[in-house]
């Protein structure tokens, strides 16, 4: 069964829009486990306006599943990983001043980059995931870093999945055969929801973990956290 890591970081935002500590972000962490969730998520950025780098530090105290970091691996970054000591590292290509993820690496040409900062998570006894499209190249770029997984930008998928659910996970099924081939545990995640998740499950080979925030916040607003994690996981079954 693919593991439902549930990203938190909409939590957060709602938090400091009105300052102070509600929703109580710990709280929520840990009664989301209670309910199911196989793992937590969190993408700290520069500026911090959602997920704040105590956030991070905190989170542990809470934690029974899973908890991966996702960002950029700015020193800043590097060294709030190091401190927490999470489950699993992701790394994403962001600009400081991005909205969302938008983009995968391009293992090829920062390979080198990448490599350095991999093992030095690796050493430390943290599995690596690393954010890429679904370009058999760049998975075969993602394998010479070193790290430990990938992750599946989905974003291509779901925009396609309405018109024709066929052709929008092709590439993607195509990218999940390059991945064990060439040795790499799969994750995926970004615009995946409750319509398209569980064709994406059910033809995705080897999908280890979805990370699902956005989607999964806005859908529990109507539905309640609960039920809607349980949707997610009869979906991913």
């Amino acid at each position: 069964m693919t593991q439902l890591s549930v990203n938190i970081n909409k939590v957060a935002t709602l938090r400091n829009a009105r300052g102070g500590a509600v929703p109580d972000l710990l709280q929520v962490a840990y009664d989301l486990q209670q309910m199911g969730a196989q793992g937590i998520t969190i993408h700290p950025r520069p500026d911090e306006r959602h997920i704040r780098y105590s956030d991070a530090r905190a989170l542990p105290r809470v934690i029974s599943t899973e908890l991966n970091i996702e960002g950029n691996p700015n020193p800043k970054f590097i060294d709030l990983v190091m401190e927490v000591h999470p489950t699993q590292v992701t790394l994403v290509p962001d600009a400081p001043d991005a909205l969302t993820s938008n983009a995968g690496w391009d293992t090829i040409g920062q390979q080198v980059y990448l490599r350095e900062i991999i093992a030095q998570f690796k050493a430390a006894g943290i599995r690596t995931s690393i954010f890429v499209e679904p370009v058999e190249e760049m998975i075969q770029g993602a394998a010479d870093t070193g790290t430990d997984r990938i992750e599946l930008y989905t974003e291509g998928y779901a925009v396609g999945y309405s018109q024709d659910p066929e052709k929008a996970i092709s590439p993607f099924v195509a990218a999940a055969v390059k991945a064990k081939e060439v040795g790499l545990g799969l994750n995926a995640g970004h615009d995946l929801n409750l319509e398209n998740i569980h064709y994406f499950a059910q033809n995705i080979p080897n999908l280890l973990e979805v990370s699902i925030g956005h989607a999964l916040i806005s859908e529990a607003l109507y539905s309640g956290f609960e039920t809607i994690i349980h949707a997610y996981l009869e979906k991913l079954a």
